[in-house]
This record gives C-alpha cells, sequence and structure tokens, in this order.
C-alpha cells in the first residue's frame, strides 16, 4: 500500500521529498538525485531517518531555473557555476 501524500498536502507543506519534488516539476527523479549530488538543489536531511528534504518553493523555482538554462544551450557545469555564484552573494 503506498503512503504518498496527496498533492494537495503536498502544496500545503513547506518541505518535500525528492519523489514529491519529482511530482511537482515534472522532472525524473534520477535528474533531481543528480543535480542534488552536483551540489545545485540544496536540501536539509532530517537526523532520525536521513530523508532528505527540499524546500518546496525554492526548490521547484530553482528546478525550472536549471530547466530554462538547460534549454537555452548551457551545460550543466555552466549552471552549476552560475548557481554557486548566485549562492554566495546571498
Amino acid at each position: 500500500m503506498s503512503r504518498q501524500r496527496t498533492m494537495e498536502k503536498i502544496l500545503a507543506s513547506e518541505y518535500v521529498t525528492i519523489g514529491e519534488l519529482a511530482r511537482l516539476t515534472g522532472c525524473r527523479y534520477s535528474t533531481l538525485k543528480f543535480y542534488t549530488e552536483e551540489n545545485m538543489l540544496p536540501f536539509e536531511q532530517a537526523e532520525q531517518n536521513l530523508t532528505r528534504r527540499y524546500r518546496r518553493e525554492e526548490s521547484v523555482k530553482r528546478v525550472e531555473w536549471i530547466r530554462a538554462q538547460r534549454e537555452s544551450g548551457k551545460t550543466v557545469p555552466e549552471i552549476s557555476g552560475m548557481l554557486r555564484a548566485q549562492d554566495a552573494k546571498r
């Protein structure tokens, strides 16, 4: 039996899992995992169960931004560098 949260609950939540983020963005789980491993998609980790939690609004915007950059022809290293520069300004 699946324990997936409803879309209504996901949209009301501050944090989502990588699977929920995939559902929200239409991006493949493996792509989001790659972005996470490349430090392009920040997350927080709950100590008890080691589940990665992504800030819903921030992560959806970031995935959409990354997708737009990829569609414009930018490479992953270029996008990663742009994100590092953006994050350094914060």
